[in-house]
């Protein structure tokens, strides 16, 4: 006689799957609602430029949420990403106008900045036990100051390296077809968010992250070196903020000390929004995808409509503690 009932693991991973499925279908209705109603109620909110301006945003924002993407589901958070995409940024303007160095120098100078400084979050993290939340606020704060320190607090422009456009605002796609105007940064984003699902889903790294954010102890336990590869996830974190500072000093065409501060809470809004639990041990790819999208759809047709630019910072605020509520409804249910 065949046994039919489930094991413990083949129950927790259906759990998984329904839960994790379950918040991207949702979050998908709720992107493909939010763009028909600002199509209908937005005066020139479909129109392309507008579309264009949406996408260019997401562009930064989706690949800082995919940053967020591998600390979280590790169970750890990570305040820094925004300021770390400055330093990255200024790190790469340093090499390209002031050293004079070629643009491939300064892609894998800016992405090897970011991979170190995030190595060091994780230092800090797992080797002097400081928790997260405070190893990263004070990250954040170090990025910012060097980013300040190292420009001698004014942007660096990248006249002497025309083709740096090439990366976020310009359209290679065009070139094949006319008519569709569809900025790099975008193919950027989704190569990114490629890449890091294959890591995530077909690596020893990606297990390891997520057993560290499912019972990091268990973990422990198992034989798993925790410290190292908590090092590893903030330093592969910090590795894709390096691409983000590529993206925005690419679009400004000018790498801006100044900048940074708020793109955390936008991009761990939508690491939430596409149902990563701020509780570790899940989430994916696709999902902050659609949850960046989502974000730049709504604050975009809110300044269309007319709403002042104030709003942005509370509809954000109101919709990571949306987020962060459906969660804890479906981890319950789970």
């Amino acid at each position: 006689m065949t046994d039919t009932t489930a094991s413990p693991m083949e129950t927790a991973k259906s759990g998984f799957f329904t839960t994790a499925t379950m918040q991207k279908a949702v979050a998908f209705v709720v992107l493909i609602a939010l763009l028909l109603f600002f199509s209908i109620f937005a005066e020139h909110f479909a129109q392309w430029d507008n579309m264009v301006n949406i996408m260019t945003a997401t562009a930064v924002n989706g690949v800082l949420g995919i940053a967020c993407t591998f600390v979280i589901i590790s169970g750890g958070i990570d305040l820094s990403v925004g300021t770390m995409m400055t330093f990255t940024a200024v790190t790469s303007g340093l090499i390209l106008t002031n050293a004079g160095l070629p643009m491939p120098l300064g892609i894998i100078g800016a992405m090897l900045a970011g991979a170190f400084m995030g190595a060091l979050s994780g230092v800090f993290i797992a080797k002097l036990k400081i928790p997260p939340f405070i190893a990263t606020l004070g990250m954040m704060q170090l990025t910012r100051g060097l980013a300040l320190v190292m420009s001698g607090g004014h942007p660096i422009y990248f006249d002497k390296t025309p083709n740096y456009t090439l990366i976020a605002p310009d359209s290679s796609i065009s070139l094949l077809i006319p008519w569709l105007e569809i900025p790099n940064g975008v193919f950027v984003m989704f190569g990114v968010a490629i890449v890091a699902t294959i890591v995530l889903n077909r690596t020893i790294l990606g297990r390891y992250v997520f057993a560290l954010g499912s019972n990091e102890e268990a973990a422990r336990l198992s034989g798993m070196d925790v410290d190292f590869w908590k090092i590893i996830t903030y330093s592969l974190s910090g590795m894709i903020c390096g691409i983000a500072g590529l993206l925005v000093s690419s679009r400004l065409d000018s790498a801006q000390p100044a900048l940074g501060l708020g793109y955390e809470l936008e991009a761990i809004a939508a690491t939430v929004i596409g149902g990563t639990s701020l509780a570790g041990g899940r989430g994916t790819m696709l999902g902050t995808i659609i949850g960046a999208f989502i974000l730049s759809v709504l604050l975009n047709g809110l300044r269309v409509m007319g709403f002042a630019e104030e709003w942005k910072i509370v509809v954000t605020g109101i919709v990571i503690i949306a987020a962060v509520y459906v969660d804890t409804l479906l981890r319950k249910r789970s």
